[in-house]
């Protein structure tokens, strides 16, 4: 297991960022990085939108590792093990928040939003850098909402553990739990077992069963999600029972009344 350092910063403009730039100018970064921020100005999410995080109240961070034991083909892997992290800590949260009926709730939306119920409670976007045939750096950028009260931007389904629950949550506990849980898939990806971490990631998504609303370049349309190939795409079946094949951003969830 890779042994673990970590970088506390008051503000910046963005976690992601900031160890890029450590890594461009040559610093020598071996094993996990975890850079952790309390004020995070330009975070960003999937698709290029903004993060909105209130200061002090949630947690945005990014954790450097170094994954040489993946081809850049299985990159998606990683995804896997920190949505399924995030997910396994926050059932924890809301299990000792007496709030048993949330947790039935939470689900991974593909590729690694973490929702309870039709509302985004985590957010995380995946930078790789190859060597060859395989994965030199990673940099996982996640921002999880968890006291904050109030959201001004123009997202429209955010929710914190605060929202949920009614009590203040303690950041650091949540934070080193979730590095746990994280480091734990790490271990066992290492190990390959792939497989086993695909079907536990199946087994947690969003809309995993019966039809729902989605979009692509060709409008609304009904579908079910038929499976999600190892390389992370999406496959939509259609109520005809066509299959089709999405990469990230070429289809979206449709919000559902």
């Amino acid at each position: 297991m890779e042994p673990i350092s970590r970088i506390n910063l008051p503000r910046v403009d963005s976690t992601n960022h900031f160890i890029r730039d450590m890594l461009s100018f040559g610093d020598e970064l071996k094993g996990m990085t975890l850079v952790v921020a309390e004020e995070q100005t330009a975070g960003r999410g999937q698709q290029g939108n903004s993060w909105e995080s209130e200061p002090g109240r949630n947690l945005t961070f990014s954790l450097l590792c170094h994954p040489t034991f993946l081809k850049a083909s299985e990159q998606f892997l990683l995804s896997q093990c920190i949505a399924l992290a995030i997910e396994k800590c926050l059932r924890e949260a809301l299990t000792d928040s007496g709030k048993p009926e949330l947790v039935e709730r939470l689900s991974i939306k593909w590729p690694n939003d973490i929702y309870i119920g039709d509302q985004k409670i985590s957010g995380t976007l995946i930078e790789c850098d190859l060597q060859g045939k395989t994965i030199s750096n990673c940099i996982i950028g996640t921002g999880l909402n968890v006291n904050q009260m109030v959201f001004h931007s123009d997202a429209p389904n955010p929710v914190s553990l605060r929202q949920l629950t009614g009590r203040e949550h303690d950041r650091e506990g949540i934070l080193s739990s979730l590095i746990a849980h994280f480091r734990a898939y790490y271990e066992r990806a290492e190990d390959g077992e792939d497989e086993a971490i695909r079907q536990e990631y199946m087994q947690r998504l969003y809309r995993r069963e019966g039809f729902h609303r989605f979009a692509d370049v060709r409008g609304d349309f009904l579908a079910e999600i038929a499976d999600i190939e190892p390389t992370g795409h999406l496959l939509l079946r259609f109520e005809n029972g066509n299959v089709c094949r999405y990469e990230f951003k070429e289809v979206r969830f449709c919000q559902e009344s």
